[in-house]
């Protein structure tokens, strides 16, 4: 009987049922009055009504009629309470969800349950503090914390960074006798991976394997992800196939991995074949699976192919993506073909795909190795038109271009107003900056920007120093050299011996020239 009340309040809320008479604020007001009904039916109204609305995803009203409950003196069941933490916590509501929790935590009966879902919004907004908190206050209530609770804390660590902390979790668990599951081994193992802990991470997937739990398929996901990752793709494929004789049920996501770590180790054509495979097995590529595998051919170089299976994608009904568009206007630019880049930028525009900041930068990047300079300034132009903000990396092509075809006046131009835009240099730009001076011939600009790099934390690279104590040598200044030689040992490169024998050769000359001189002026 209540539950059909619940839901006729939801289609009165949502105007399903609707009447000149009432409006659904007004009727809601007229049920809750106290002389319309006997107390225990005042209390399963007011809990039809907070359900009806939390049902109707407005958290405001479920609210207000909660509070009025609460004044009248009606305890709400727990799972009212709960279920409107959990609507705040999925509206992204958390700050509400909070003031929620602890206005009404005196209020209402308290249980695990209540404390997972507020944990899971901190651990969601990143605010572990707050989560931990919670941790404190569920144990000095004499409550237990079940394994639910420690998995969500270990994945707010692991997403935060802090996978040491997730791991004395997880070991806490044990004393507490929780039994990790499937997700609390994936989410921590993930951590680890995620951090570049490929020995913790894969320790964990044999820990796992060792206490009895079956690997799920985000397990072998996460395995599979990172032999792929590392080029291991025999690896990658052995656990696919454990995989398979466990029976666990694999998924597009599951090839999407295996095809990018047959793209990285060069193995297209393998790559190619297992995508009709998962065509074979009820699965359908997606456009991830495509943008993959086109990169794949992109890099080699192999635009027909890679153009092929951009014409594959859209006939099958698939909507190619920004990505699949840079990646092709990439690929194109790549081997010089300027046309054909720009035709996909018209292609775009005729499917209302917007071009991003990344579009910009790779055409930039094309223009400027052309050295169709005018045309890459007036592109960045129409960038900016377009409402997006150059960065770092749009400015660093545009510098690289105008170095490489030696328009050194124009780069220093665009190097400095970096500053004025509230941009810093990273060490690219610095080191093509260099390079350009030291193919100018100007020792004393690419010396200043060098020292300039090291004095704002940016390490050069073994080119940009070796070519300065070149250029420093042949303009016969030793002392200089020398003590750049020292900067370059110091940051850890390992000068060549040709390089040693240089800056020996121009001090003895130097020296034997301080000689003469010494000598004609005591003659």
């Amino acid at each position: 009987m209540l539950s059909q009340a619940q839901s006729v309040l939801v289609r009165i809320i949502s105007g399903q049922i609707s009447s000149y008479m009432f409006s659904p604020s007004s009727l809601m007001h007229q049920l809750t009055q106290n002389h319309f009904t006997s107390n225990s039916t005042h209390t399963l109204l007011y809990e039809a009504i907070v359900n009806a609305y939390i049902h109707a995803q407005s958290p405001d009203q479920a609210l207000y009629f909660l509070d009025q409950m609460i004044a009248k003196g009606h305890a709400p069941r727990l799972n009212i309470f709960n279920n409107l933490l959990g609507l705040l916590i999925r509206l992204n509501c958390f700050g509400k969800a909070w003031w929620v929790f602890n206005e009404l935590k005196s209020k209402v009966m308290l249980d695990v349950y209540s404390f997972g879902i507020m944990i899971k919004g901190c651990c969601e907004t990143g605010d572990l503090m707050k989560g931990f908190q919670l941790l404190a206050m569920l144990e000095e209530i004499g409550l237990s914390p079940n394994v639910v609770i420690y998995t969500t804390l270990i994945d707010g660590c692991c997403k935060n960074g802090d996978v040491h902390l997730a791991k004395k979790l997880f070991c806490k668990m044990e004393g507490l006798n929780l039994v990790a599951n499937q997700h609390t081994y994936s989410v921590l193992m993930n951590g680890f991976f995620k951090q570049g802990l490929q020995r913790e991470g894969f320790q964990m997937y044999e820990t796992m394997k060792q206490s009895g739990t079956v690997p799920n398929i985000y397990a072998y996901n996460c395995v599979i992800s990172e032999y792929c990752n590392n080029g291991n793709i025999d690896k990658a494929f052995e656990v696919f196939d454990e995989m398979r004789e466990k029976g666990v049920a694999y998924d597009v996501v599951t090839y999407n991995f295996l095809i990018g770590g047959l793209c990285q180790v060069k193995k297209l054509g393998e790559a190619a074949k297992l995508v009709y495979y998962v065509n074979s097995v009820g699965l359908r590529p997606n456009i991830f699976t495509y943008n993959t595998l086109i990169n794949g051919f992109c890099d080699a170089g192999k635009m027909d192919t890679a153009v092929r299976l951009f014409n594959q994608l859209k006939s099958n009904g698939i909507s190619p993506t920004v990505v699949t568009y840079n990646t092709l206007i990439a690929g194109y630019s790549k081997i010089g073909n300027l046309v054909g880049a720009l035709n996909l930028v018209k292609e775009m525009e005729e499917r209302h795909v917007a071009p991003s900041k990344v579009t910009y930068t790779i055409l930039l990047d094309a223009f400027a190795r052309l050295n169709y300079m005018e045309k890459a300034f007036e592109l960045l132009s129409l960038m900016e038109k377009s409402g997006l903000i150059p960065d770092v990396c749009t400015y660093s092509v545009l510098i690289h271009g105008l170095c490489m075809n030696g328009n050194m006046k124009e780069a220093s131009k665009l190097f400095k107003s970096l500053g004025e835009l509230q941009l810093e240099p990273n060490s690219v730009i610095y080191n093509t900056m260099i390079h350009g001076y030291c193919k100018e011939g100007s020792s004393y600009r690419a010396l200043r920007l060098l020292k300039e790099m090291i004095g704002n934390g940016n390490v050069p690279n073994e080119a940009s120093f070796v070519s300065t104590i070149r250029l420093l040598c042949s303009d016969g200044k030793s002392k200089e050299a020398e003590l750049l030689l020292q900067q370059m040992i110091n940051s850890g490169l390992k000068p060549s011996i040709s390089l040693y024998n240089m800056i020996y050769k121009v001090k003895s000359e130097v020296s034997n020239v301080e000689l003469e001189n010494n000598i004609m002026s005591n003659s």
